[in-house]
């Protein structure tokens, strides 16, 4: 029988608690291994302090605006897309191009109805299209982050145009506009983080990209401007003596000089942008259309003002992985001074990577997304507030 006498000895008292201290060991050095490898990284990763002195105050507010962009939107291809990251239209055919994280440059064919939206996979790229353009003879210009600068002929047939500048590589080849003469404009958001990393060349704040042309006739590629800070979309001008292009991570968008007496100049098109702009278009009736990822929220504003808080961002996003980008994504249109006219966003939206005016309606393409929205502007148009 078990021996019922409460005054055992220590040596009769059960062991379990003993076999506890080895777990306990074992968790506080992996507690601290944890420890020493963020602490380690915070170290490592050195950021930078954004050049805030450059920007001028915040701009007015669009006195248009539509908070409730999906409301009323349709979705064009749904599942057909992987990231429809920027958009193409070519008013001849009526045909959109854009690129998708599969690799593939999509074409679709527009109808009235969403649901009736044709979409081909035209030409695999081999990388991850991302910026996209018609050339002078109907030819598709892709700025593809992985490949390069690339040329598709209207028979499919792929062609690399460049893939350096200077004997530097290009990390993340982005943003990409044709001017009416040929010449091909275009960014390279990084020269040091490729696509999968770009969220640390934002993060540590420092200006690895360039603005660059390539001409046709020659086979030239040219450095405009370097020590940007991740430039993005760029859109010819009007007039074809600019061009216009985002800088994300300082959420502006500046100008830069291509023709006449200010040829090579830069100045400020607009600054302290309401959110983090992406691809930029000229709708060709006096507006330029800024894509906007999310909106500037107070986390983003701390990031950007102290380089503690991006520190921390990195390690969370390497221990527990990329963190919400936020809401309100949409698209502003603003005038040819760069003054906004009309915003339309949706706080369940993100990570909108273009915005398009094509006849009446908004198109709409993401990074991420499994389609293309398409709003509208007649029936869903931006209103003043009453």
């Amino acid at each position: 029988m078990p021996d019922t006498n409460y005054s055992a000895s220590l040596a009769e008292v059960p062991e379990g608690p003993k076999r506890s201290w080895p777990l306990a060991l074992f968790l506080t050095a992996m507690l601290a291994v944890v420890a020493a490898i963020v602490v380690y990284h915070l170290d490592s990763f050195d950021v930078a302090t954004m050049p805030l002195h450059e920007l001028s105050p915040p701009p007015e507010p669009a006195l248009l605006r539509n908070g409730r962009l999906l409301q009323g939107a349709e979705l064009l291809g749904v599942g057909k897309f992987q990231g429809p990251e920027d958009i193409a239209y070519d008013s001849r055919s009526e045909i959109i191009y854009t690129g998708s994280g599969d690799g593939w440059i999509k074409r679709v064919w527009l109808n009235e109805s969403a649901s009736d939206t044709v979409v081909e996979n035209w030409v695999r790229t081999g990388g991850r299209p991302l910026g996209i353009a018609l050339g002078r003879n109907n030819e598709v210009i892709v700025a593809d982050a992985y490949k390069g600068l690339l040329n598709i002929s209207k028979d499919g047939a792929m062609e690399l145009l460049a893939d350096e500048a200077e004997e530097l590589k290009f990390k993340i080849t982005d943003g990409v506009d044709v001017a009416e003469d040929g010449m091909i404009y275009f960014t390279d958001a990084s020269h040091k983080y490729s696509l999968h990393e770009f969220a640390r060349d934002i993060l540590e704040g420092r200006p690895y990209g360039r603005l660059l042309s390539f001409d046709p006739a020659s086979r030239r590629t040219k450095v405009l401007l370097r020590d940007l800070y991740f430039p993005n979309g760029i859109a010819v001008s009007s007039d074809q003596d600019s061009v216009v292009f985002c800088e994300t991570s300082m959420r502006r968008c500046r100008k830069y000089y291509i023709q006449g007496k200010k040829k090579g100049r830069v100045e400020k098109f607009i600054d302290n942008l309401p959110g983090m702009p992406d691809n930029v278009r000229y709708d060709g009736e006096g507006h330029y259309w800024i894509a906007l990822v999310t909106e500037n929220t107070i986390l983003w504003d701390l990031a950007f003002r102290y380089p503690l808080v991006r520190k921390a961002a990195l390690i969370m996003e390497r221990l527990v992985g990329r963190v919400s980008t936020g809401k309100n994504g949409g698209a502003l249109a603003v005038d040819l001074e760069g003054k906004p006219v009309a915003h339309y966003q949706d706080v369940e939206l993100n990570m909108v990577s273009t915005g398009i005016k094509i006849k009446n309606h908004l198109y709409c393409g993401s990074f991420v997304r499994p389609y293309i929205i398409r709003l509208d502007l007649d029936q869903h148009p931006a209103q003043a507030k009453s």
